[in-house]
This record gives C-alpha cells, structure tokens and sequence, in this order.
C-alpha cells in the first residue's frame, strides 16, 4: 500500500487544521480522564465502551491526517493526454496547463485539481478525486465522535453512579464541571456543523454534482447514466467493498474510467 503525501503551504490553514486537532486531543485527553476511566475502574461500564471511545478517536484523527496530507487530484505539469480523450480535456486559463473537464484551478494551492469539490481551510487542503473519500470519512467519523463525548458528558451527571475513588486535591478533579461544559460545547458545535457538511457532501455526490459547480448555479443534469447510492459511494470510495468505505488507511484506485461533461466553471 503506497500513500502519496502532500503538504499545502498555506499559514491560515495551518492554524485552522491545529484548532481541529486541538479539540480532537482535548476530548480524547479528558473524556477518558474524567469519565470513561474512572467509571470503569469503578465497574460501572463495560470495557467495550471505553475501546470503541478510543476506536472512534483514532479513526477520526486517521481520517484527518489522510484528508489533510493525501493528494486531492493534483494534475502534473506535462499531463499524457490519450488521443481517444483529447477532446474530453480544455486549457486552464490560469496555469495555462491541459485538465481534464470538471477539474478547477484553486487559487490558494497554486494548481489545478481533478473534479474539485472546493478547497477546505480545517483540512489545509483540496477536497478533489482522489481525497473526497476521506473527507466524507472524516465528516463521519468527527460525528461519532462528537455524539459519543455528549453522551458521555450527559451521562457523568444524569446516569452514571457517583464516583468514590477520587482525589480531590487533583486539578481535573476540582474542575470537572468547567472542563466537560467545554467539551460538551466543542461535542455540540463540531456534530451540528459536521452533520450539516455531512448532508451536503452527501447530496453532491447523489446527484453528481461538486460544491463549486453548485455555487456557479449548475442545473442538477448529470451527463451519463444514472447511478444508484451504491455505485456513487463505491466510485468515490474507489471500491466496492461497503467496508472499505470506512476505512481511511488504504490507497484508492478508479473503479473506470468515466466523464461527466459539463461547462466548466
């Protein structure tokens, strides 16, 4: 399995994926801490809940990472343009360099990007062909993750039986209810926002239509055949193993070859 990385210069976006991994580490530092495991030293929860805690915490950070620094379809500068698909490709007018229909120049990576779907500061990345699988992952996974800290939150004060074992004197201790407040408040704000991105995402892939060519007013045509949710998912996902779709530590191959044309934006 061989993973192609790739890095975008870019300070803001350096900042805006540190506060993503900020609160990804704030909750997975300090919901274990204050709930999960002194609830099951006590034996009032199951190991099982505190492994898929940590399932969750690592699929969602891998799905980050992979989202973050996986090439998103960047196009080279020399491209092999197979004489049977010339006419399925048309010059930028801004590198002045061959892509193939449905790619977009993004003006903060400095390239041109196959199907681009936009350009996300929190990734510090392109979400194009070949990383749209992991972004949709790591829309999905930051829902579960979120959802299970505010259960868990709600839980430690309304469900769970009190706990005995404590220290006092500790920091974590003396101001638990301050710390899970902001980790419900981080839990709310990240799985209102995600399941949002989620759905959007979702519905643009259902219908065969990219963010960038819903903001420039495209009619929901899609030129080819129609597809059912499974072949929309497996041919973004790059298989079709339903599995897979899940799972962020693996290269992605073209299910085929297929062009959708449209006028490019």
């Amino acid at each position: 399995m061989k993973f192609r990385l790739h890095f975008v210069v870019d300070p803001m976006g350096w900042l805006c994926i540190s506060m993503v991994f900020g609160i990804w580490f704030y909750n997975t530092l300090f919901v274990p801490k204050l709930v999960l495991l002194p609830h099951y030293n006590e034996g009032h929860i199951p190991w099982a809940i505190v492994v898929c805690y940590y399932i969750a915490s690592a699929l969602c950070i891998a799905a980050l990472f992979r989202a973050s620094t996986a090439d998103p379809g960047r196009l080279p500068a020399d491209p092999h343009i197979p004489h049977s698909e010339r006419e399925h490709w048309e010059l930028c007018n801004k590198c002045n360099l061959m892509r193939p229909k449905r790619s977009h120049h993004c003006s903060r990576c400095g390239h041109c990007v196959r199907r681009m779907d936009h350009h996300c500061p929190w990734i510090n990345n392109c979400v194009g062909e070949d990383n749209h699988w992991l972004f949709l992952q790591l829309c999905f996974y930051t829902q579960v993750l979120s959802l299970f800290t505010l259960v868990l939150d709600f839980c430690q004060y309304y469900y769970f039986q009190p706990l005995t074992g404590l220290d006092q004197e500790k920091f974590t201790t003396r101001h638990e209810l301050a710390l899970l407040r902001v980790s419900a408040l981080m839990g709310l704000v990240m799985f209102g926002g995600m399941s949002s991105l989620f759905y959007t995402q979702m519905t643009g892939i259902l219908s065969d239509t990219t963010t960038i060519e819903k903001m420039a007013h495209f009619s929901n045509e899609i030129f080819g055949s129609k597809r059912s949710w499974q072949w929309a998912l497996a041919e973004v996902c790059g298989t079709r193993w339903k599995l897979l779709w899940l799972i962020p530590l693996r290269s992605r191959q073209p299910l085929q070859a297929r062009h959708h044309f449209r006028t490019h934006v």
